[in-house]
């Protein structure tokens, strides 16, 4: 049987379409209509909505035919055109796509009999559905709802013609299904029955609930107790009292924001459901597809050896240098000895001289070197390559410049480290990087060739004298690689394997993000033991409360505990609180200090005596 989605999911992230119904109602059709219906009576609005769809750049466009059943369209007097509408539907879809996506046939629940006289079955009903969307490159069961629902579909489907099909279900933020009698455990034991069928479903799907946040922790839940690929698309969820408003949250950036975190859980395809637009659409696109396949991309890496080249001929790679002679700062990790770097972010501008002083504090200080974040935030600043070159040129002090794949192509990425080689910069930290649509340019491109592992990789190529077509340099480089790492992770399991494979790729050595919480911390390294990599922890000493808030509400991978807000926010008084701040990043160095190999301490808005009292003791 030819399965087209598996092989589009084999490819990397999918995304789906989003909501008909919400689209169809915002053209001025009211709910006393079939929505279905329109399918023969105003081809033109449900092909013009396909088509918007398609032009956001979905990859699967959702026949509208969720209520084509005889029941549903009985309510309305036409269960009679049943077939004829789920063949339109088809139709539709197909003539949008025009072979630039798939097309999946939609049949949602058929609900239950209003009168005695309805004796048919749920899976009668939806075997006569589903005859109508044979045409359609595979079916897809939404917002399954009960367990007597799962088990119409599973029947229906294996008695009509052989074709792929998704098992999609509307939870809620407690795991059961939304007026079920179970919960998903429920609903996996039929699963389970059905994968070993000769007849098993292509993958799984989360769809509409309660909005991305309740869906983000439908997937935690969901993720590792299944195999198939999942498929999550959301609704746009219920307005939220902020307060004393009625805020509907699901802004573009807010859908594409959880999207990221979906695919950080291992969701095989992303799309929306009720409420979500086209616009919601073009934005997942935008931001999160690019980050999907640079990932896909580093994991197709040769690691250590050549990532793409178009010449036959490659060189041999040749022995690295050792790690303690690389620079100042290999030379203490690789004799166990405790580091300090300071964070300091460059300017927005060009004039470097209150960078520079920073980074003479620093190194008065005895700091081992200066951490310079690359375009954090996806903020425009001067480049950390011009900033690193003047702080080692002024001060003396090493610096660990990071390296972003989210601005630069593969060939402007290598040109890049070359750059840092020939101007004697010998550490780097490589991150992927912040999504653009995070900063002030909301609308640049991401480039996101590959991702941090390839880049590491790239790295320890030209670690052995090679570039990343494994042609060979006129000499090594001789850079102490470093990765990021979350310990807070959502998807820990996943993160701790994409350590694993930075180990693999080069790395020398970790930097996380802040950490509140050591034992989060601990746990962590525990997980991770197996790479033998030295771990820095970040540590961030909060200013204020609201500092405590911020960094706890919208920066990724970082959780501030309760009792931390609790003690920054026992004070009103400003500097009662910074010195607070301060005494809980003391107490971090000094549980950390027996079992990291550093810390990473920022310096909040650019402070850097802030971080400096951190080390300071008193």
């Amino acid at each position: 049987m030819a399965n087209p989605l598996r092989e589009l999911l084999e490819k990397g992230l999918v995304i789906f379409d989003g909501a008909m119904g919400t689209e169809i109602y915002r053209r001025n059709f009211f709910v006393n209509a079939s929505y279905e219906q329109l399918c023969l009576t105003q081809r033109d609005v449900i092909l013009d909505i396909h088509n918007q769809y398609l032009a956001a750049g979905a990859e699967v466009l959702t026949t509208n035919t969720f209520n084509a059943n005889a029941r549903r369209l009985g309510k309305f007097g036409i269960a009679d055109q049943t077939p004829a509408i789920n063949r339109a539907g088809v139709a539709l879809a197909r003539e949008a796509a025009g072979g630039k996506a798939l097309v999946a046939g939609s049949a949602g629940p058929v609900g239950e009999p209003e009168s005695p006289a309805d004796k048919r079955t749920k899976a009668d009903l939806l075997r006569e559905q589903i005859s109508g969307l044979v045409e359609s490159d595979f079916l897809i069961f939404e917002s399954l709802r009960t367990r007597q629902d799962l088990e119409a579909a599973v029947e229906a489907v294996k008695s009509v013609k052989p074709m792929p099909y998704v098992l999609s279900f509307a939870a809620d933020v407690h795991a059961s299904v939304n007026g079920g009698e179970g919960g998903l455990d429920d609903f996996l034991k039929i699963i389970e029955e059905a994968v070993k069928s000769d007849y098993p479903p292509t993958a799984l799907g989360l769809n509409c609930g309660n909005g991305p946040e309740a869906t983000l922790t439908e997937l935690e839940y969901l993720a590792p107790k299944v195999k198939l690929p999942l498929i999550v698309q959301p609704n746009a969820g219920a307005p939220r009292n902020i307060d004393g408003r009625m805020l509907y949250m699901t802004s573009n950036e807010y859908f594409s924001t959880y999207a990221r975190r979906y695919v950080q859980l291992g969701a095989a395809a992303i799309g929306g459901c009720c409420g979500i637009t086209p616009a919601h659409i073009a934005e997942l696109v935008r931001t999160i597809k690019p980050l999907a396949r640079a990932e896909q991309n580093s994991s197709h890496t040769n690691v250590g050896y050549g990532i793409i080249t178009k010449k036959a001929e490659q060189a041999q790679p040749v022995e690295p240098v050792p790690l303690k002679d690389r620079s100042r700062l290999g030379a203490k990790l690789a004799a166990g000895q405790f580091v300090a770097t300071v964070e300091i972010t460059p300017p927005r501008g060009f004039d470097l001289a209150k960078t520079i002083a920073g980074a003479k504090l620093c190194a008065e200080a005895g700091i081992d070197a200066v951490n310079l974040p690359d375009g954090p935030r996806a903020s425009a600043r001067i480049t950390p390559l011009v900033t690193a070159i003047a702080i080692e040129r002024e001060t003396g002090i090493e610096t660990i410049p990071h390296c972003c794949c989210r601005d630069k192509s593969l060939i402007g990425l290598q040109a890049e480290l070359l750059g840092y080689a020939g101007a004697g910069i010998h550490n780097l930290l490589f991150i992927t990087g912040d999504p653009p649509k995070l900063g002030d340019y909301p609308s640049s491109t991401g480039v996101f060739d590959i991702d941090s592992i390839g880049l590491a990789a790239m790295q320890s190529n030209m670690n052995r004298g090679m570039d990343l077509g494994r042609q060979p340099l006129n000499a090594p480089t001789r850079v102490v690689i470093g990765v990021g790492a979350d310990p807070n992770a959502l998807a820990f399991e996943r993160e701790c394997d994409r350590i694993r494979r930075k180990a693999e790729a080069g790395a020398d050595f970790i930097v996380t993000q802040p950490v509140f919480d050591p034992e989060v911390l601990f746990r962590f390294m525990d997980a991770v033991a197996d790479t033998k990599l030295p771990v820095i922890a970040g540590v961030w000493p909060l200013t204020s409360f609201r500092n405590a808030q911020f960094m706890h509400d919208e920066v990724p991978g970082v959780v501030v505990p309760e009792k931390v807000m609790e003690r920054m926010a026992a004070s009103s008084d400003r500097d009662a609180q910074r010195r607070e701040g301060i005494a809980i990043a003391r107490e971090t160095v000094f549980l950390i200090r027996g079992r990291a190999a550093g810390v990473q301490i920022s310096a909040p808005f650019g402070n850097v005596a802030f971080a400096l009292d951190v080390l300071r003791r008193e």
